[in-house]
């Protein structure tokens, strides 16, 4: 199955192969600093599977972790499309929100529960 993710303007897009490898919901002060929303929601999958088309621009910063996470987004609308994490360099993650049919795709797993705003009641199970 092949899944098209793009950003707002349409001038930067993604094509994923396949089912994603895991979909994760994430707590962290900077994806909801990123999303400007209480979460972030990635849908990762093989980077050997995924295609992209259009100019970018880049923004590198530490996770929470510690570990650097590279995001690319598009220099028109400023939509983050996707990243590519360092604890995973084998995986591309991209934004649920950028896919054409997100409602098709279901998270799994829910990480930085700690910083969860407390209005946000999801039921999933943690992770790493």
């Amino acid at each position: 199955m092949k899944r098209e993710a793009s950003c707002s303007c349409g001038k930067l897009s993604i094509t994923a192969e396949g089912d994603p490898v895991k979909i994760s919901v994430c707590h962290c002060r900077e994806c909801q600093r990123r999303t400007g929303s209480a979460f972030g929601v990635a849908v990762f999958f093989d980077r050997e599977k995924v295609a992209t088309s259009g100019a970018s621009n880049s923004y590198t910063r530490s996770g929470d972790s510690g570990r650097s996470i590279e995001f690319r987004f598009c220099p028109g609308c400023g939509s983050t499309v996707f990243w590519m994490p360092e604890f995973r360099e084998d995986l591309v993650a991209v934004a649920l929100g950028c896919f054409d049919e997100p409602s098709s795709l279901v998270p799994e797993q829910s990480v930085y529960e700690e910083s969860r705003v407390g209005w946000v009641g999801l039921d999933l199970p943690g992770g790493d």
